[in-house]
């Protein structure tokens, strides 16, 4: 695909988040027919993790919270808005993620924190996206609609500086898309 090989390199490269993050989704429209991306974002706005199903559902939650914990680990505190399907994802990871712990120490649980102003942080981070899409007026299939979100997801973390460069620590757009095509 288009947008999967350079955002696998990119998430070689990305830094660590912090451990507050903001869950929410977002509808996108596919064929006429409202789909949703999953995101999260982290207490300095930097994306976590993003996931595009075509169903807002229990599975697609927990699907969303297992990737983003494999991939940065466990976070202190996690804020939602009122959506009972992503408590219930997060209480049903946390308590797999504790129960596969190796290490001898307890791991406390993840805190959730349901408040709907609180979420501000993703719900205007959401907005960039949208701007995008706008214009689009929709996607003609699913599998471009992820391939394309990838995309758009990677660029907005570029510009948001959060990949860790050797030789330069603040390259333009332009420099980090030469360095993850080299």
């Amino acid at each position: 695909m288009f947008a999967t090989e350079p955002l696998e390199q990119f998430n070689h490269r990305k830094r660590p988040v912090t451990r507050k993050w903001h869950v929410d989704e977002t509808y996108v429209k596919v064929r006429g027919r409202w789909m949703y991306l999953y995101r999260a974002v982290d207490s300095l706005g930097d994306t976590v993790e993003f996931f595009f199903s075509e169903n807002r559902d229990l599975p697609a939650a927990k699907r969303f919270i297992r990737i983003a914990l494999n991939r940065h680990g466990r976070p202190e505190r996690i804020v939602i808005d009122g959506s009972q399907t992503n408590h219930e994802a997060i209480i049903a990871c946390d308590g797999e993620s504790r129960l596969r712990n190796r290490s001898r120490r307890t791991l406390k649980p993840i805190r959730i924190r349901q408040s709907q102003y609180l979420n501000n942080r993703i719900e205007q981070d959401h907005r960039r996206i949208k701007r995008r899409i706008r214009s689009m007026l929709g996607f003609k299939s699913t599998a471009s609609a992820a391939t394309i979100l990838s995309g758009i997801e990677m660029v907005h973390m570029m510009r948001k500086r959060q990949a860790r460069y050797a030789y330069n620590p603040a390259p333009s757009l332009a420099e980090q898309f030469e360095i993850l095509a080299a």
